[in-house]
């Protein structure tokens, strides 16, 4: 299972699944992070957390822990 953690920067991915229950998948879908989006690696920050995302348009921050129940193609 890829993640989007594990995705380098300048890579762009395509979200299949979201893990996680209740708030946290809500919380990631009010982002604009569903099924099916594409989301472009801009940055990862010098410790490796938080990553620098492109998502629907917008600039997103995300942490790692929060990545990696983001599963991509």
């Amino acid at each position: 299972m890829n993640t989007l953690k594990d995705a380098k920067v300048g890579q762009t991915v395509i979200v299949a699944k979201l893990h996680g229950e209740g708030a946290v998948k809500r919380r990631m879908m009010d982002m604009g992070i569903t099924k099916g989006v594409e989301i472009f690696v801009r940055k990862v920050a010098p410790l490796g957390d938080p990553m620098e995302l492109n998502v629907r348009g917008y600039e997103l921050s995300l942490r790692k822990a929060d990545a990696e129940r983001i599963e991509v193609q």
